[in-house]
């Protein structure tokens, strides 16, 4: 138990669930089903259940120190990870991997973004604790899948070819986010699994795999080897971290690999990456109506998802499949068909003021 660590990702904007999520406290830092706990905190929660408290390590920018630290005060100045700037998964897991290096050549760490929701959770720990064996004793880098409940364009697909045990496959392909058709081929083969963004892998696996496909930032990392876990390590971050190429671990490493195995995740999992997301596990009235936190009227709509302040009351007339959203001083009304169209919003909002509703 004292090689496992665990790197939580929380370091993103979530513009996604605007106006909710918003760049000064994202949806990682909020609280979205009232239960008294943030989906940081919920995801801290599980993994100390599994991993001593002292080897989980939050990953985010230095804007959210001053948030983590408030809402994890269990957790030393030492295990955050400060990123300058935003450059996406690859340096954010190679910068985490020196660090967890430094402190244990022998560690195995499990890699989860901060915002996923579990609704199994003895059966999640034990899918990790399955995946910590296995990369203990394989050179492997594994990736955990869900099984698709319906043809989602909205998440990842890999292709799993041979199985290493009943539940581990020997992965085949990646394919990021496809049109309906193609998903709906996904869905019906019983070969693809969502790719669910949570990673295992033994430390020097990880480095072994920066080493051969992605050089450039694998040799601006190494040129630091001695000030990780010194003094010297922030500064080191800063100047180097900006440099680095921004993508995603799964175009930079597991789309290359060939040592790549998913394990079959049987836990109930969401990626809370969209107000549809949050819509699907919402409960819904006769005409298929969601409210969260708030007092609501459906008059003659049907399939529609409201979010407001607590106390306050939406009277909703005439609307089908729409997202009405308030939060502080931005109201968002927007088709949940075109969902994926509020990173735009939120963009030209920004440009016509100036930033203001960020």
């Amino acid at each position: 138990m004292k090689d496992n660590y665990c790197v939580i990702m929380g370091g993103g904007i979530g513009s996604r669930f605007w106006p909710f999520s918003r760049e000064n406290k994202p949806k990682q830092f909020l609280d979205f089903f009232g239960t008294g706990r943030s989906l940081l905190q919920q995801t801290f929660d599980r993994f100390s259940q599994i991993i001593p408290v002292e080897n989980i390590f939050i990953a985010t920018n230095e804007a959210y120190s001053d948030l983590v630290k408030e809402q994890l005060p269990l957790l030393t100045d030492k295990q955050l990870l400060l990123e300058p700037t935003r450059r996406n998964t690859a340096p954010c897991i190679a910068y985490a991997a020196h660090h967890i290096q430094a402190l244990n050549p022998n560690a195995n760490i499990v890699v989860t973004p901060a915002d996923h929701l579990i609704l199994k959770e003895d059966d999640f720990l034990r899918n990790i604790q399955t995946g910590l064996d296995f990369v203990s004793r394989h050179q492997a880098l594994l990736t955990l899948g869900v099984k698709p409940s319906r043809p989602e364009t909205g998440y990842g697909y890999i292709q799993t070819a041979d199985s290493a045990t009943d539940n581990i496959h020997k992965v085949k392909a990646f394919t990021e986010k496809p049109n309906y058709e193609l998903a709906k081929v996904f869905y019906e083969s019983g070969d693809f699994f969502w790719n669910s963004g949570i990673f295992i892998w033994n430390v020097n696996t990880i480095l072994q795999s920066f080493a051969l496909h992605l050089p450039d930032i694998h040799t601006r990392f190494t040129k630091g080897k001695s000030k990780y876990a010194t003094p010297e390590e922030q500064a080191f971050i800063r100047e180097e971290y900006p440099m680095c190429q921004n993508i995603s671990i799964d175009y930079g490493i597991m789309e290359k690999a060939d040592n790549v195995y998913l394990l079959v995740a049987e836990f109930g999992w969401s990626d809370l990456g969209t107000w549809g997301s949050l819509y699907d596990l919402s409960d819904k009235d006769e005409q298929n109506n969601a409210a969260l936190k708030c007092d609501n009227l459906f008059v003659e709509s049907a399939n529609n998802l409201v979010t407001l302040a607590d106390g306050k009351l939406a009277v909703v007339q005439g609307l089908n499949d729409y997202i009405i959203a308030e939060s502080d001083n931005v109201l968002l009304i927007c088709k949940k068909s075109d969902e994926q169209r509020i990173k735009l919003f939120v963009a030209d909002v920004g440009l016509k003021y100036e930033n203001k509703y960020q």
